[in-house]
């Protein structure tokens, strides 16, 4: 069980690789994550170190993963954040020629371009992710607001999510779990993560706790793909997924800690 992971790679917390390595390999599965970046951190901490990948050495990283065979043993392939347009122009055409070359491959695209109603990306990235990213993905894991975006539709009801699902599903090979969800008829209090298959929504609802921790859409897209590769149906990996991010949510609550809380806390008289 093998999972090829392209996305961004910080210092301190947990957000892309840094955020869903660490729980794919709890779940028993292995990695091989190629970084997009390299950071100190989170890009809205005060201050920021580190830079981005040249497009020529993520290249170089990705024809790597291919003379080592990873293609042909690796059960599922996830992007997160690029970087770059470069970058993401590279790790589409890696994309193409691994889902041509692994017919059993199951990509899943994180869109990773924007939330809170703001596009955080470089100029370039989300033409990228809409015309080449997303048309050659199973699986997309898109925030209410990416995907609101990528399809050009407001979201606001269950109809307005399931017509926007099938802007991006194309001729149907794309399923799609939108994220961080708040529709009309969600419960006071709660927050959503939806599964679009088949034309049929599967809701899956938590708390909506007093965080937001960095990165919990980097840690779900990670789990959902983790128990992808272990065999799970589609909808048992979202729902396990929703699960573990719910836990450690509460757990980074209890913690008070700005970042998530990957770690189980400590038992009891021991030191954190």
């Amino acid at each position: 069980m093998l999972v090829i992971s392209i996305q961004s790679q910080v210092v301190h917390g947990h957000v892309g690789n840094s955020a869903a390595v660490y729980a794919m390999q709890a779940e028993g599965v292995n990695v091989a994550a190629v970084p997009t970046t390299l950071l100190s951190n989170h890009p809205r901490y005060p201050s920021l170190r580190g830079r981005v990948l040249e497009t020529e050495l993520v290249a170089d990283l990705l024809k790597g993963v291919e003379e080592r065979g990873l293609v042909d043993e690796a059960a599922v392939l996830v992007t997160g954040y690029v970087g770059s347009p470069g970058n993401a122009a590279v790790i589409a055409d890696f994309v193409e020629r691994a889902c041509t070359r692994n017919a059993k491959l199951v990509y899943l695209c994180d869109p990773v371009i924007g939330d809170d109603g703001r596009v955080y990306v470089a100029d370039g990235i989300l033409d990228v992710v809409r015309h080449r990213l997303l048309p050659a993905a199973n699986l997309t894991t898109p925030n209410q607001f990416e995907l609101e975006l990528l399809s050009g539709l407001a979201v606001a009801d269950a109809q307005g999510l399931s017509a926007a699902c099938a802007v991006l599903t194309g001729a149907g090979r794309t399923d799609v779990v939108a994220t961080g969800c708040t529709l009309a008829d969600t419960a006071e209090g709660q927050v959503e993560t939806i599964l679009c298959a088949d034309g049929r929504l599967s809701r899956f609802a938590t708390l909506r706790l007093p965080i937001r921790p960095y990165g919990t859409g980097d840690l779900l897209a990670g789990l959902i793909a983790a128990h992808l590769a272990k065999g799970e149906a589609m909808e048992s990996a979202v729902r396990l997924a929703v699960d573990t991010i719910f836990a450690v949510l509460v757990r980074t609550q209890q913690a008070g800690t700005a970042e998530m809380r990957l770690v189980p806390l400590p038992a009891p008289g021991r030191d954190a």
